[in-house]
């Protein structure tokens, strides 16, 4: 069976720093660097929408039907608001993923921390609405949803890790999984939904 692809809500990068060198010199700490075109920092992630309905199904005991969780879910998601673009500051290189993946740790605006707090509480009342009890359990525990921490921490992945060796030569590591980069600014746009043409029920625009 076809499988959806994962929906996140999140936000596209458009530009890092103020030429293309200031992202590729990323490349002495990243070995892959990914195409600064695809590169985006996410907000809300809710993964494959059919896991996702089906923890909600599993945690009500089938008092929800994971069809109607689906439709209601990607109903929730099209009407959710949207973020403006915003600019931020990178100054440090972190492991994430457990050391797997690379990614620029992002200080942004309040606003932006605000609104992902938002998106946090509006899954909560779309979890009420699904007949979820004990929501914050059900976060931690989803498959889908893949929680592993309690706080959000904007950063956008940009690579693997490169084993330390000369190139890391001179750089400061102030705490394991962490180092001091040359300050970068980092564009980013408005919120999207990845994936959001696949979403079940009427297209954008349709009644």
């Amino acid at each position: 069976m076809l499988r959806l692809p994962r929906i996140t809500v999140e936000v596209p990068v458009l530009s890092v720093g103020a030429k293309p060198a200031d992202y590729e010199q990323l490349a002495a700490y990243a070995d892959g660097l990914r195409r600064p075109q695809g590169l985006h920092m996410t907000l809300l992630h809710i993964g494959i929408l059919e896991d996702f309905a089906a923890d909600v199904a599993d945690w009500t005991k089938g008092a929800t039907d994971p069809a109607a969780a689906a439709v209601k879910t990607a109903d929730w998601l099209r009407a959710l608001p949207v973020l403006e673009g915003f600019t931020g500051t990178a100054e440090r290189l972190v492991l994430l993923g457990g050391g797997r993946v690379s990614g620029l740790e992002v200080e942004v605006p309040q606003g932006v921390r605000d609104f992902q707090v938002g998106l946090v509480q509006a899954l909560h009342e779309l979890l009420d609405d699904l007949l979820v009890d004990n929501p914050d359990d059900f976060i931690l525990s989803s498959r889908a949803l893949g929680y592993r921490y309690p706080r959000w921490r904007p950063h956008v992945a940009v690579g693997k890790p490169k084993p330390q060796g000369p190139s890391w030569e001179g750089r400061s590591r102030e705490r394991s999984g962490s180092w001091e980069i040359r300050p970068l600014t980092v564009e980013f746009g408005a919120s999207q939904i990845r994936n959001r043409q696949l979403l079940p029920g009427p297209a954008d625009g349709v009644p």
